[in-house]
């Protein structure tokens, strides 16, 4: 089952997004592979849909990074802090479902539960501690200079 490098793969995605390189250009999309290394076993078809299904999230989880961003460096400070609060809870439901999902499909392929019920509180504060970095990159820039944007 290759789910844990899957939901990690979600993780780094979402807290590596162009959003929070401060100050720096972002990066270029990473070009496809060719193939997907082959697996050690043939996936049965519901892990290769939860499979997507976290691919998914994941992009959603950077548009949201994305939009956070665009939010966060707006003049109006009070504007910029109701525009994140209310992108943060309409994404929070979105990383609630998808948590509850993996825990509901790993603990049901044998995974042990109370060590995946750490990592789905973890994917259910996505949207919390995304915000965070992206506050905390706007607030270490020079003042007067934003972030860049991401692409």
């Amino acid at each position: 089952m290759r789910l844990l490098p899957s939901a990690a793969a979600v993780a780094v995605m979402a807290l590596t997004t162009p959003a929070f390189a401060a100050g720096q250009a972002a990066a270029p999309a990473p070009a496809p592979q060719a193939a997907p290394a082959p697996a050690q076993k043939s996936d049965s078809p519901e892990e290769v849909a939860f499979e997507a299904k976290g691919e998914a999230f994941g992009e959603r989880m950077e548009a949201m990074a994305e939009e956070m961003q665009a939010a966060a460096t707006q003049a109006d400070k009070a504007k910029a802090k109701t525009d994140l609060d209310a992108i943060q809870a309409r994404n929070q439901a979105d990383a609630d479902t998808f948590a509850d999902e993996f825990l509901a499909f790993v603990v049901s392929q044998g995974a042990p539960a109370d060590q995946m019920g750490a990592a789905a509180q973890q994917i259910k504060a996505y949207p919390a501690m995304i915000r965070a970095k992206i506050e905390e990159a706007v607030a270490a820039a020079p003042a007067g200079a934003a972030p860049a944007q991401p692409q």
